[in-house]
C-alpha cells in the first residue's frame, strides 16, 4: 500500500482536544463524479483521504490526479480491492496517524448530499463523543427492492442493541469520533464489505458510544455503478447478523453496566 500525498499535519504538531476533522472518500469504479465530491469537501475546509481501493490502470490514474497537498488532499492507494470496509479502515488509520479527531465518511458516487455535511459536522462538534449517522431521505431514483430490504436489517440491529439509538445503519453518509473508532480496529472483528457500515455502528453503540442522526437526502444518480454484490453481500450480512445476535446477550449487559 502506498500513499501518494499525505493530507494534515503530524499527529504531534496538534493542539490537544482540538476538534479537527477530516473526510474519507473510498473509492472503487465510482470515478465519474468523485472529483466533484472531493471538491465540494474541500470548499467545507476538509482534508480529504481517498482510498483508491485497489482500482483497474485509468481509474486509479485519474483517482492519483485528484492529490494535492495544497488543498490537504491526499490519495491512498491499496494495491488489491478489499472492499468498502477494508478502505474506510485504511482512511481511519492514516486519519488517526494525521492526528485528526473526526471523519466524515462519504461516498464517491455522488448519492450523498453534501450540503448537509456541515450539519454533520456541527452535531459532531457540539458532541464529540457522539457517532452522528445520516438518515436516508430517497426520492424515485431509489430501487424499491434495495429500500424495502433496509427494514430487515434495521429491525435487526434494534434487537441487537435493544434500543432504537441507530435509526438507520447502513446509510454511508456519517461521522466518526475517532479516538472511539481507534480502539475498536484492533479489538473486534469489523466487516470489510458491505456488512461494514452496520457492524462497525452495533460494536461503538455496545461500546457506549451515543448516537445523533441527521436527515440527508439520498440519490441515485443515472449511470451509476453498483458495487452491491446481490448474492455474497447478502450472504455476508446475513452472517453479520448472526454473528451480532450471538453477542448481544453477553454485549447488552456490558453497556448498560458501563452506562452505570
Amino acid at each position: 500500500m502506498k500513499t501518494i500525498t499525505k493530507a494534515g499535519e503530524p499527529a504531534g504538531s496538534q493542539e490537544l482536544n482540538a476538534f479537527r476533522p477530516c473526510a474519507i472518500v473510498p473509492s472503487y469504479r465510482h470515478v465519474a463524479r468523485l472529483g466533484g465530491v472531493v471538491g465540494a469537501l474541500v470548499e467545507l475546509g476538509l482534508p480529504v483521504f481517498v482510498v483508491d481501493d485497489g482500482n483497474e490502470a485509468e481509474a486509479r490514474s485519474a483517482i492519483a490526479a485528484l492529490a494535492n497537498v495544497e488543498r490537504s488532499v491526499a490519495v491512498i492507494r491499496r494495491d488489491v480491492n478489499g472492499g468498502k470496509g477494508a478502505a474506510i479502515k485504511t482512511g481511519f488509520r492514516a486519519a488517526i496517524a494525521a492526528g485528526y479527531t473526526h471523519a466524515l465518511q462519504v461516498d464517491a458516487d455522488g448519492q450523498h448530499d453534501l450540503a448537509d455535511a456541515p450539519k454533520f459536522l456541527a452535531h459532531a462538534e457540539a458532541h464529540p463523543a457522539s457517532v452522528i449517522c445520516g438518515v436516508p431521505i430517497y426520492d424515485a431514483s431509489v430501487p424499491r427492492a434495495r429500500k424495502l430490504g433496509r427494514y430487515v436489517t434495521h429491525v435487526c440491529v434494534w434487537i441487537e442493541t435493544l434500543s432504537f439509538d441507530i435509526t438507520d445503519s447502513m446509510c454511508g453518509f456519517r461521522l466518526y469520533p475517532l479516538a472511539a473508532v481507534e480502539p475498536l480496529l484492533s479489538q473486534e472483528h469489523v466487516g470489510d464489505r458491505m456488512d461494514f457500515d452496520t457492524e462497525i455502528a452495533v460494536h461503538l453503540h455496545w461500546r457506549g458510544a451515543p448516537f445523533v442522526t441527521q436527515e440527508t437526502r439520498v440519490v441515485y444518480p443515472d449511470g451509476n455503478v453498483s458495487n452491491f454484490r446481490m448474492l455474497m453481500d447478502n450472504l455476508r450480512i446475513s452472517w453479520m447478523h448472526i454473528r451480532l445476535l450471538v453477542q448481544m446477550p453477553v454485549r447488552v449487559p456490558m453497556r448498560l453496566m458501563r452506562g452505570r
